[in-house]
């Protein structure tokens, strides 16, 4: 009934330390814990098991999978693996006989968090953690950012060659790829966010420069064989003037109903205009919070900010659905943080 969020505390690539904190329904902290030394560590994600909490990312440029105690948080192991260069996990699922991690190796820029120009790369991992075997999908992805299972198949998705496109890759059980798709447009396209209906409907999310004056939230719905059923662009949602507009979607959620939730964040990213919003001080510079809601044929339900005030920058990285029929947001303000939204 609490949450868990996963991230860095510090500065990358300096003295950032992998941080994962447990909190209440209620956000009250249940305890924190930091790993990794000398600045060039990741916390990228986190899974649930039955006996524990799975922790992904990169600790000195390698990759590693931390497995954490739920009502403590004490270390039940810590892998660490060098899969090529600077490399690390983004995501893993849950596999019969251990676990799947998608993520990269080979990177050219180690310094970036969010593309590192590397090199696609998946790794079996035993229910320990030890490698049994990698996959290198570089001929499909860039940077994997996200992985999820299906009527015992795996879907992996994020950045292509350069950035340029979405990606996404079917495999088997065994590692077989069965097929590879690209989604976008003429220019940069960049996926962070995916999930998967109970009908199987693939949602990918991030955010395009494709006929957009600046960068838009670009969400799409997928079917099973890879075929795009809809796709939407939405942005600006404060009324400011478009190209000096950043909609950032990092994070995506299917909903009971068959459609989807976006998690953004939206603003200024240069912090080249200013303009007032009405009395509470709002402008441009100051970055909010963005939910959009779909329905499942595609269209916009509705879209909400939350934050602004002066001096208050807020952003979504990251959601999940709880069990009111709300959601929980991981926030980025320069702290750890998580905003809850009442029931929709």
């Amino acid at each position: 009934g609490g949450y868990l969020q996963v991230g860095e505390t510090g500065y990358f690539p300096n003295s950032a330390k992998i941080l994962v904190v447990k909190t209440d329904k209620s956000g009250q902290l249940i305890w924190k814990k930091e790993f990794g030394n000398n600045g060039n560590n990741l916390g990228n994600s986190a899974i649930e098991t039955t006996d524990g909490y799975i922790i992904c990312g990169a600790i000195n440029g390698n990759s590693i999978l931390i497995k954490l105690d739920k009502t403590n948080g004490s270390q039940q192991f810590i892998k660490t693996l060098d899969n090529g260069g600077t490399d690390a996990f983004e995501h893993l699922a849950q596999i019969p006989n251990g676990y799947l991690a998608v993520g990269y190796n080979n990177a050219e820029d180690n310094t970036n968090t969010f593309f590192t120009e590397g090199l696609g790369y998946i790794t079996f991992l035993d229910s320990n953690g030890f490698k049994t075997n990698g996959i290198e999908i570089d001929n499909y992805l860039a940077q994997a950012y996200r992985i999820r299972s299906y009527d015992n198949n795996y879907y992996i998705s994020g950045l292509t060659e350069n950035a340029n496109d979405y990606g996404l890759v079917k495999l088997d059980s065994l590692g077989n790829i069965l097929w590879s798709k690209v989604y976008g447009g003429a220019f940069p396209d960049h996926c962070f966010g995916m999930d998967i209906g109970s009908d199987g409907s693939i949602f990918l999310t991030g955010h395009t420069l494709s006929s957009n004056e600046n960068w838009d939230t670009y969400t799409m719905k997928i079917d099973l064989i890879g075929d795009k059923i809809w796709e939407q662009k939405v942005g600006n949602p404060r009324g400011f003037e478009p190209k000096f507009i950043h909609d950032e979607a990092w994070d995506v959620k299917s909903t009971p109903d068959g459609g989807c939730i976006v998690v953004a964040g939206t603003g200024d990213e240069y912090r080249r205009y200013k303009r007032r919003c009405g009395d509470d001080g709002d402008n441009s510079n100051t970055w909010h919070i963005y939910l959009i809601k779909f329905d499942p044929n595609g269209n916009l339900e509705w879209q909400k900010t939350y934050g602004g005030g002066e001096n208050i920058d807020w952003a979504g990285e990251a959601i999940d659905i709880t069990s009111a029929g709300g959601v929980i947001v991981a926030l980025d303000n320069g702290k750890f943080g998580f905003v809850k939204i009442e029931p929709f």
